[in-house]
């Protein structure tokens, strides 16, 4: 009981810690709970409850930056499972919800923390005896190489999925296994407690193997090692959760950049009378917009230049990185005698 008592107490002051924060920094509130922007009510409910089991104050006793993420994680779910709320947080940000609040439209964090506890572990936060009664199917892990195009300018990839899915068959079996404690007498005034495993009778069932299309949707600037889940699309398991699908995205080989983070590179080749008195010269970008990367002056061969703000977005963020380009220069094979000597007498 004191134990519990101490833990409610814990879950309130993160609570309050969470309001006197009211802004995540630089995440958003979907970043936060690990879930894309257009994600269902659901999706923010299932990833919710996995992150609050994983950064629960039991589980991580004495752990602040745990006791953070798990502030950060109920907060960010207060918001986006209020219809109004998200909605403004959608239009304005995280100002708008303060101006909302400010102007009396709903209080700030108007969701108990122990009521959300409620709802998924029954009244007393006990993670970890809830996350033990549901057992969960495998991840799956798929690497999805994204062209640059896409990575620049947003896209979508349709992926053939292939997954065994859990069918009704003929007959019952044994599910829903508990040991339940009975105590039997063996002599006057003694008894002995005994366990016993009851188990219920369920239809049975059976893996059958189904393929279908999954539509992948690759937002502007996502890095290499970001993942777009798919929740409980993962292997599944009987009697349990299935685990979760997960593209982690890798940039693919591009024919003219190359990608470094949030920036990208270029060779161009101009000829030595170019890089002797300068030239004009554009590149395509990879929505087809032009750059101009021409010189007035002298070019030295594997001089590299940079273009600021024409690189990769910044992955939800307004921001661009840089493009930098080397200049290769295109020397001529032979000279004659002729040439020689205007350049003699020009370089002299």
């Amino acid at each position: 009981m004191e134990r519990r008592r101490t833990t409610l107490l814990l879950l309130f002051l993160i609570f309050l810690f969470s309001l006197s924060v009211y802004s995540l920094g630089s995440k958003s509130y979907y970043d936060v709970l690990q879930v894309p922007k257009g994600a269902s009510e659901d999706q923010i409910k299932r990833s919710y409850r996995k992150l609050a089991l994983k950064y629960h104050p039991d589980k991580n006793p004495g752990n602040d930056e745990a006791n953070r993420k798990f502030a950060e994680i109920n907060n960010a779910y207060e918001v986006l499972t209020d219809k109004e709320k998200r909605s403004i947080y959608d239009r304005s940000g995280e100002e708008g919800l303060k101006q909302h609040a400010a102007g009396g439209g709903g209080r700030a964090g108007g969701m108990n923390i122990q009521d959300i506890f409620n709802n998924f572990f029954g009244g007393g936060g006990r993670a970890e005896e809830e996350e033990d009664k549901i057992p969960q199917g495998d991840d799956l892990i798929v690497e999805l190489h994204a062209s640059l195009e896409d990575l620049y300018m947003g896209g979508s990839l349709k992926v053939w999925r292939e997954k065994n899915v859990i069918k009704p068959a003929p007959g019952k079996r044994r599910c829903n296994c508990r040991n339940e404690v009975y105590h039997r007498q063996v002599a006057p005034g003694m008894f002995q407690q005994m366990t016993e495993q009851v188990c219920d009778q369920c239809q049975n069932v059976k893996y059958e193997r189904e393929g279908y299309f999954i539509t992948v949707d690759i937002e502007k600037g996502m890095l290499d090692g970001q993942e777009v889940v798919f929740y409980e699309d993962g292997e599944p398991i009987i009697d349990g959760e299935a685990g979760d699908l997960k593209f982690r995205i890798q940039t693919a080989p591009h024919d003219r950049f190359r990608r470094e983070g949030n920036d990208l590179h270029t060779t161009v080749t101009i000829s030595l009378i170019q890089a002797l008195v300068g030239f004009e010269k554009t590149i395509q970008h990879l929505d087809e917009h032009v750059v101009e990367i021409g010189s007035k002056g002298i070019t030295k061969p594997k001089e590299v230049r940079k273009f600021r703000g024409e690189g990769m977005p910044l992955h939800l963020s307004n921001k661009k990185g840089d493009v930098y380009v080397t200049y290769e220069v295109l020397f001529p094979k032979s000279l004659t005698g002729d040439q020689k000597t205007k350049l003699n007498t020009v370089l002299s």
